[in-house]
């Protein structure tokens, strides 16, 4: 038996394998670099992709950002120097200080206009990226194969992708141009400086990098942390959400579980928490001791600046512009580092859409092009030597499936929870592919045929069917969503499931919302009407293989055998399979599977099993018993 490969994670396919030794650092820093703007640059991707002038026009107000607090302090130390000057007794006229007070206070309302209507550009571009990622990961959940749903790893991956589209790209690209306006006021008070002293500008920068050090080294280990710590944050957000799920809220409060599941979210946050309050607070201890020391820095600068105002190398204005310089220096530094850090750890996060949409389907046809699948006729289906397991599985769930179904023959399967019944339905709709042997359609491998095409000759009702916050009659008419909705066939539909009954005794008939999420008069059905509903949903699609996983495992046995006779009249030139523990349904087949532990035991017409008195006749007079007159006398599960 081939072994199930574990699906590599986010850090196997992303980390950078750390340093060995002093030799390996310049490697290991290039490497990081480089995916560090390999990340950065496929996001800025999506932000084009979105709408291109959001670039150019976040750009420019980086430019001019980075630009206007320099041309603001300019101005004031021009004025400040020019009233030193009146103060002293210069001769000077009072307009030249009143043009240069309407240029500072032109620029600090240009500057005000520009972040109001740059804030808005950011909120605006948010949403936008926002709905185009979270459209990219739909887009790329149509295609997943379902084998990857049973995979840990890549449900946390896509789990994670879906809640950060709504706010890493945004918030990275706007850290990302906060950071170039940094830079760009950086350079431009250096040069300021530069006109003083070298030395200045040098000493200010070099006092960033132990900050910078523990900035990016905490990042990482932070978002090492967290993804480590992944399943506990998928605990937390288990618990938490099990107490306000609507369907679970009755059980919960009868059986008194609310505090058994706050004590798990507790138990599991405190775990959680101790390793993170520990990286914090070690950051928090480096980050005190680097900024005690800039700030001596600092001062001893302030006092040179200072001194050179009582010797006479500099104007009072001046003070104020270079103070003011060193000031945004640092500051610009320290934007500068903890933007780039958080872009950094904002990147390492973005892994998960990376990983996510980077998903390759492993269920695609096995040539090129793919057979054509013949519509609207009787198909023949082949199980050769059968068998599969699910990914991560200990043993198998089917084990050499040898089957035969003629075309407009109609199946039962029968058999305890867990013989693969609907394992078996699961693989002959190619929803996965068997671990061993080949299932044919019409002579031919399913694997050669294009997926979708396969998915449109089957009319199915899984046991485990989709309730849909949609109106009762879009629920039915999404047996086919490649047609528009019919009223008449969705009605005649309805009312070949049963489901009319009800539908028609809502308030807005087949108009009425169903459940309660969206619509305060949103209808609420119960699991037998959902189950109509579901079987409705079945008979309206326009196909050519019918199959019912459990359809009327929520229905009364008069509404379950009415079910049956519609499905009885409209199995006529269609292939039909269907899986129920109520064996009255088996009464109508042509053939009877009975399943036990992933293999088929039996097969035949109802009489012909009965006659063997096996499994079949175990099972079916079993039931029988239940179904007894007052008088005494028994009758048969198909109410004869």
């Amino acid at each position: 038996m081939p072994s199930v490969n574990r699906m590599p994670t986010v850090n196997d396919r992303y980390r950078v394998p750390r340093p060995k030794s002093l030799r390996e650092v310049p490697r290991y820093l290039r490497t990081v670099t480089g995916t560090f703007f390999t990340r950065l640059l496929y996001i800025f991707r999506l932000v084009w992709e979105t709408k291109k002038s959001l670039l150019f026009i976040m750009l420019f107000m980086c430019v001019f950002n980075g630009v206007m607090p320099v041309a603001g302090s300019v101005v004031g130390a021009r004025i400040l120097n020019d009233l030193a000057l009146v103060y002293g007794g210069a001769d000077l006229a009072f307009r030249v200080v009143a043009v240069l007070l309407i240029y500072q206070f032109a620029i600090m309302f240009l500057n005000s206009a520009v972040q109001r209507v740059y804030a808005m550009l950011n909120s605006i571009s948010g949403e936008l990226v926002t709905c185009h990622v979270k459209q990219k990961i739909m887009e790329k959940a149509k295609t997943i194969d379902l084998m990857c749903y049973d995979l840990p790893d890549f449900y946390a991956r896509m789990e994670n992708a879906n809640q950060e589209a709504g706010k890493r790209p945004v918030q990275i690209m706007s850290s990302t141009f906060q950071v170039l306006s940094a830079a760009i006021g950086i350079v431009s008070f250096a040069a300021v400086l530069f006109t003083v002293s070298a030395w200045v500008p040098l000493c200010i920068l070099l006092t960033a990098v132990p900050t910078a050090v523990v900035s990016f080294v905490y990042r990482r280990k932070n978002v090492d942390y967290m993804s480590r710590r992944s399943k506990s944050r998928r605990q937390m957000d288990y618990y938490s959400g099990t107490l306000v799920n609507k369907d679970l809220a009755k059980e919960i409060r009868m059986f008194g579980l609310a505090d058994t599941f706050k004590g798990k979210y507790q138990a599991t946050f405190d775990d959680y928490f101790k390793g993170l309050k520990k990286l914090q607070l070690e950051e928090c201890l480096l980050t005190l001791g680097t900024a005690l020391a800039t700030n001596v820095i600092y001062c001893l600068l302030y006092i040179y600046f200072a001194r050179g105002i009582y010797g006479g190398a500099f104007d009072v204005g001046d003070f104020s512009l270079f103070t003011g310089a060193i000031t945004s220096i640092g500051s610009g530094v320290n934007t500068l580092i903890s933007t780039t850090a958080s872009i950094y750890e904002g990147t390492l996060f973005i892994n998960n859409l990376i990983a996510f949409l980077g998903e390759k389907p492993r269920l695609v046809p096995s040539v090129t092009p793919p057979a054509p699948i013949r519509r609207h006729g009787l198909h023949t289906i082949v199980f050769e030597d059968v068998s599969f397991r699910y990914p991560g599985a200990a043993q198998d769930t089917l084990k050499h499936i040898d089957l035969t179904i003629r075309g407009g023959e109609t199946v039962v399967i029968v058999g305890f929870n867990g013989a693969g019944k609907t394992t078996l339905i699961k693989l002959l709709t190619r929803l996965y592919d068997p671990t061993e042997g080949r299932i044919l359609l019409d002579g031919r491998d399913i694997r050669e045929y294009d997926v979708d095409e396969l998915y449109s000759i089957f009319g199915i009702i899984f046991q485990d069917f989709g309730k849909y916050a949609f109106t009762a009659g879009e629920n039915i008419a999404f047996g086919d969503v490649e047609k528009p909705p019919v009223d008449a066939e969705i009605k005649s539909a309805a009312s070949e499931s049963g489901a009319d009954v009800f539908i028609e005794g809502l308030p807005r008939g087949y108009a009425t919302p169903l459940m309660r999420y969206f619509e305060e008069n949103g209808a609420e059905l119960s699991i037998g009407q959902w189950q109509k509903l579901a079987t409705a949903r079945a008979f309206y699609g326009d196909s050519d293989i019918l199959i019912l996983d459990e359809p009327t495992a929520s229905l009364d046995p008069m509404a379950e055998q009415r079910v049956f006779q519609q499905f009885n009249e409209l199995r006529e030139n269609k292939t039909s399979i269907f899986i129920s523990h109520r064996l009255s349904s088996a009464t109508i087949a042509d053939t009877i599977l009975v399943m036990e532990n992933g293999q088929i035991v039996e097969r035949g017409n109802h009489a012909q099993l009965m006659e063997k008195k096996g499994l079949y006749h175990e099972l079916f007079t079993t039931q029988a018993q239940h179904y007894v007159t007052t008088d005494g006398v028994k009758k048969s599960a198909a109410g004869k």
